[in-house]
């Protein structure tokens, strides 16, 4: 009898033929009504992925400026000193009370990056791993306070992205181009699925892979496709029979526009899966440009997109920013497009006052923050949900929820508006 994984695999690869001519699925059932009562999340970030900007004094404190992500963490000082430092990371960036809060705050998701060196590490590779406990320990947390978790594989082996965030920061990914590279990937899915096979009433969502970098042209798209036929029957049919799970799929559309994923996936042939689609206005210097009106119809003119795409729709990444001003944003030792400090970049204005710490924050920037809120959060409502990056940071108090719900930006209820009408 052919696997699933292994029909799904002669299925696509005449994708670009014919039509994938799977049997229709049955519908899922999962413990949250994905499509009809809205997602509202965040962001663990840093936490079990580190990165450089959400904790700079875990790298500075290296005293090595050449360690610039988890990859060289662990590869450019003592292992016994790395390991020391990760584990005392770990164990106090995010605590139970975070999940208390979060759920105090209105959420209820949270989306937890883990790397695949978590549960695998080949030879020459200088990860360090230990994160899974803790991740085992956030889904305790997360049951006892009512909140779900989606499980995001967000580094790859080679790199799917060439991002610090994927683990390893290099020039050009290198996750798609080795075979190799792509059946860990496949097989570390697998792990993930089976390691939380009993926890569907709380992982009620799986995110094969974070920000596959689409943008570096057909070769990546065609490999992300495959892996996300792949990643189907991975996460829908973690049995070994016909049986299915409940658990939803939630797919990132690689840095491409929805319009280009039309028809993908969609049911009766496949079900259960979501697209996961991030939005930032300052990785380029257009964006960094735009005045604060403009980041607001920005971010209002996204809602026919998201309303009508064939998927539910859930904004995965997005931020009240709207500057790469926070320190390291760019990569540890790279400037900001704002200040004109990032390479080639034209200065905007000057960085001071809008990140950093809240206390530097004038009255009128936090109104701005708490209208840029409120007008993505709404936008991204005519989709199935949102989930803000990030929880918390140590100094970019303009990326954080903890720091804007203390700081009055973020509403204590997240369907709480002082601005209904803010996009018309």
């Amino acid at each position: 009898m052919v696997s699933l994984s292994a029909l799904l695999s002669s299925v696509s690869i005449l994708a670009a033929v014919f039509v994938p001519a799977v049997l229709a699925d049955n519908p899922i059932n999962p413990p949250f009504a994905y499509g009809s009562t809205k997602v509202r999340g965040v962001n663990l970030g840093g936490w079990l992925v580190l990165e450089p900007w959400i904790t700079p004094s875990l790298f500075e404190n290296t005293g090595n400026s050449a360690i610039v992500d988890e990859w060289t963490f662990g590869q450019l000082q003592d292992r016994n000193t790395a390991f020391a430092a990760l584990t005392n990371h770990w164990n106090t960036w995010i605590t139970e009370q975070d999940f208390i809060d979060i759920a105090n705050a209105g959420l209820n998701h949270v989306r937890i990056p883990i790397g695949y060196w978590a549960f695998e590490v080949a030879a020459g590779e200088p990860y360090i791993s230990g994160q899974l406990p803790y991740l085992q320990r956030g889904i305790v947390w997360a049951r006892a306070h009512g909140l779900k978790v989606i499980v995001d594989l967000h580094g790859a082996p080679g790199s799917q992205n060439g991002f610090d965030n994927s683990g390893h920061r290099i020039s050009f990914p290198q996750w798609h181009s080795n075979a190799s590279n792509v059946a860990r990937t496949n097989a570390i899915l697998k792990e993930i699925v089976a390691t939380f096979i009993n926890d569907q009433d709380v992982v009620t969502v799986i995110a094969p892979l974070n920000e596959p970098a689409g943008f570096d042209g057909a070769d990546v798209l065609s490999v992300v496709r495959q892996y996300w036929y792949d990643s189907y029957g991975n996460i829908r049919f973690p049995y070994g029979t016909s049986q299915q799970s409940n658990t939803l799929v939630l797919l990132h559309d690689a840095f491409q526009p929805l319009s280009s994923w039309q028809g993908f996936q969609t049911a009766p042939q496949w079900q259960g899966v979501a697209m996961d689609t991030h939005i930032y206005q300052m990785f380029s210097q257009d964006e960094v440009s735009r005045s604060n009106q403009q980041h607001i119809q920005a971010a209002c003119n996204m809602a026919s997109e998201l309303s009508s795409f064939d998927l539910w729709t859930i904004v995965g990444e997005w931020t009240p920013a709207a500057t790469d001003c926070a320190k390291y944003l760019n990569g540890r030792g790279v400037g900001a497009r704002f200040d004109g400090s990032y390479p080639g970049s034209t200065r905007v204005g000057s960085c001071n006052g809008i990140t950093g710490s809240a206390s530097s924050f004038s009255a009128s920037y936090k109104t701005f923050l708490r209208q840029y809120w409120e007008a993505q959060t709404i936008t991204y409502e005519k989709g199935a949900g949102w989930i803000q990056w990030t929880w918390k940071a140590e100094n970019a108090d303009d990326w954080s929820y903890q720091a804007g719900l203390r700081g009055g930006w973020i509403p204590q209820n997240p369907t709480q508006r002082q601005y209904p009408n803010i996009c018309g």
